[in-house]
């Protein structure tokens, strides 16, 4: 029989794996897997066993938010052990999966785990960390991991906007030098991201146009600092409607980003905290890690236009 290692984190959504929990075992344990099932019980616990324990199974299935496959993808890099992940979403939005085409219902994505198909993705490298499909500051970034579990259970998305509002009026201008091949500058930023996803903060398309999980690019993002209210419609306008043109909004793709500060940036990656850096590198890890989807690699799933 294979071995599986099941981890997921019990508290994701609204709890609704306990739902599920019993069905989707069958499932695995009817095509052939011995499996192993660990709740997750605390902040990076994910990580802590795929590093100990990934190389004693076949295979690595997570169920939970966006920061518990960011947890399991990042204990894999740090193992050097490789091996496909499974990934049954669970969170409040679920972004990563929403790119992969992943569905919402528990079952459905249990089924892809046994039949589907490997897909090759690139992952990031944040200094000495990883990411799976965004890394960002500026305004509003952490309120996914400020908002209060509970609260994020019962409101859902409302939550974050309820969390959101009480910083209107305390964002921050960041004095930056950006560098890269294809972008090199210096100047006042209040928000950047740097993705490989076709949606963020539950937004589809926000993260440009033509994303391709397995290009080996990054897509880009920089807003300036408006120097007046006069400025701000038309950052909103060129945000909402990826316009590359914009002077306030700067679009690109890169393999390699470098951004520095005189002063602490605090970052989040994959919407859980990336702590507060000065100098930040970022590497694209092209087909780093395999997935399972309901497509093959060679299908135009991942190929997602404007």
């Amino acid at each position: 029989m294979k071995k599986m290692l099941f981890v997921y984190n019990p508290r994701s959504g609204k709890g609704l794996i306990r739902n599920h929990l019993s069905a989707i075992l069958e499932l695995f344990s009817a095509n052939g897997y011995e499996i192993t099932v660990y709740p997750t019980k605390k902040g990076l616990d994910a990580s802590d066993i795929i590093k100990r324990c990934a190389g004693d199974y076949d295979e690595v299935v997570c169920s939970g938010g966006d920061g518990t496959l960011d947890e399991v993808v990042s204990g894999l890099m740090q193992s050097g052990v490789k091996r496909t992940i499974g990934y049954i979403p669970a969170g409040s939005t679920n972004d990563f999966g929403n790119s992969l085409g992943i569905p919402k219902q528990m079952e459905q994505a249990a089924e892809l785990i046994v039949k589907g198909d490997p897909f090759a993705c690139d992952i990031g490298k944040f200094n000495d960390a990883y990411f799976v499909y965004v890394a960002a500051f500026g305004f509003l970034t952490d309120v996914s991991y400020q908002t209060n579990q509970e609260l994020k259970n019962m409101l859902g998305h409302t939550a974050y906007l309820l969390e959101g509002m009480k910083r209107v009026g305390s964002w921050k201008s960041y004095f930056l030098r950006i560098e890269s091949e294809e972008f090199t500058d210096e100047g006042e930023f209040m928000y950047g991201m740097v993705s490989n996803s076709t949606s963020v903060a539950g937004i589809r398309g926000l993260t440009g146009k033509n994303v391709e999980l397995n290009d080996g690019l990054f897509e880009v993002m920089l807003v300036r600092t408006p120097q007046n209210l006069a400025d701000w419609p038309e950052v909103i306008t060129a945000i909402l409607m990826k316009d590359e043109t914009s002077k306030n909004v700067v679009r690109f793709k890169t393999k390699y980003l470098k951004i520095t500060s005189a002063l602490p940036v605090a970052w989040t990656r994959d919407g859980e905290n990336g702590g507060e850096h000065t100098e930040v590198e970022l590497w694209n890890l092209p087909e780093a890690i395999e997935i399972m989807t309901g497509a093959s690699p060679d299908s135009q799933l991942h190929v997602i236009p404007s």
